[in-house]
């Protein structure tokens, strides 16, 4: 009896794949609530407008997402940030000020991006996130 492999459907081709990366940010920070309803735009939605722009012509655009949260429980601490991979630690900022943070969280996670592990020394951080650190979570590798 003879056997044939259909070789079309092996792949040669290593995984080359890299690691996927997500930068979530809150879109609540910074809320002014009356009657139980927010009120105006918060300090989180203008941060993540920010970043958006500034991530049109970001070199990592397509492999380092940004992604809107409702809430990360950090209210004390707004406006909050977090960088996620892979296999990586996961870093959470906060205390970031709205209209000077943006460019910094980009470079921020450009740097996280590059890292096989994802750890960020305090002295290669930019200046708005050395103080801001809220958690360095490990990973589940």
């Amino acid at each position: 009896m003879t056997t044939t492999t259909n070789t079309s459907a092996i792949s040669t081709h290593k995984n080359t794949q890299q690691p996927s990366h997500t930068l979530f940010v809150c879109k609540t920070c910074a809320s002014v609530w009356q009657d139980g309803k927010r009120v105006g735009e918060s300090g989180g939605q203008k941060l993540l407008k920010k970043l958006q722009e500034l991530a049109q012509d970001w070199h990592l655009k397509d492999g380092f997402p940004i992604q809107e949260v409702e809430c990360m429980s950090a209210c004390s601490h707004s406006c909050v940030v977090a960088f996620a991979g892979s296999g990586k630690l996961t870093y959470m900022f906060g205390d970031l000020p709205v209209d000077d943070s943006a460019a910094a969280i980009l470079e921020c996670a450009s740097k996280y991006y590059d890292k096989s592990d994802g750890f960020l020394p305090w002295s290669e951080r930019p200046e708005p996130l050395k103080k801001g650190i809220l958690a360095r979570i490990p990973s589940l590798s």
